[in-house]
C-alpha cells in the first residue's frame, strides 16, 4: 500500500478511536469497538499500533497542541497585558469545558484517570507556563506589572486554574464561570490589599 494510503488508514483508526473514547471513556473502550467504527478488521487496528493506549496517547497529544494553539492565538489577538491574561483565562476555560462537553467518555478520562495521562500533562503544563511567562515579561517590559517573580507566578496560576477545573467541569454553564472569572480578574490583576 503506498505511504499515502497507510497515513489515511491510519488517521481514519485514530478518528473512529477519537469517536469511541469519547463515547465509552478510555476504559470501557475496546480495540474491537475502534476497528467496526473505522470498518476495519482488530488486526489492522494492531497493524498500525501497538494498542488502544498507543492510540489515546496520539490524541491526546493532538488536542494538547490544539489547546495551545487556540490559547496562543487569543493571547497574540488582545492589546494590553491585562487583556492578554484575560484572553488566556477565557480561553483556557471555554477549551476544557467545550472539550468535556462534546466528549462525555472523555470527562471521566479526563478526571478519574488523570494518571494515565500525566506524562502528557506534564509537558503541556510546561508550554502553558511558557506561555504565561511570556505575557508577565510582556507586562513587566511595559511597565503595567512591577515587583513580580514572573516564574513562580506563572506557575502558580497555571496550577491555580488546573485546580478548579474539576469543578468547573462539574458546573458546566460556561456564562456563570465567566461571571465569575471577570468579577474576580480585577483581584487577580490588582491585588486585594486597599492602597
Amino acid at each position: 500500500m503506498p505511504e499515502s494510503g497507510k497515513n489515511d488508514v491510519r488517521e481514519l483508526i485514530i478518528q473512529a478511536a477519537w469517536n469511541v473514547f469519547a463515547r465509552f471513556g478510555f476504559k470501557k473502550a475496546a480495540v474491537d469497538d475502534i476497528a467496526e467504527a473505522a470498518g476495519k478488521a482488530k488486526s489492522s487496528v494492531y497493524h498500525y499500533f501497538k494498542s488502544k493506549e498507543e492510540i489515546f496517547e496520539i490524541i491526546v497529544e493532538r488536542e494538547s497542541n490544539a489547546f495551545m494553539e487556540e490559547i496562543s492565538n487569543a493571547v497574540d489577538g488582545a492589546g494590553s497585558p491585562e487583556d492578554k491574561i484575560r484572553a488566556y483565562v477565557i480561553t483556557r476555560i471555554k477549551r476544557v469545558l467545550r472539550l468535556m462537553n462534546r466528549h462525555s467518555g472523555l470527562k471521566d478520562v479526563y478526571l478519574d484517570h488523570f494518571g494515565f495521562i500525566e506524562k502528557f500533562r506534564k509537558v503541556h503544563d510546561k508550554k502553558e507556563v511558557q506561555k504565561v511567562k511570556e505575557i508577565l515579561q510582556d507586562g513587566v517590559k511595559r511597565g503595567v506589572f512591577a515587583g513580580i517573580d514572573v516564574d513562580s507566578l506563572a506557575e502558580l496560576f497555571v496550577i491555580s486554574l488546573k485546580g478548579l477545573e474539576y469543578e468547573w467541569a462539574n458546573v458546566g454553564d460556561f456564562s456563570e464561570i465567566e461571571k465569575t472569572v471577570n468579577s474576580n480578574m480585577d483581584h487577580l490583576l490588582y491585588g486585594i490589599v486597599k492602597r
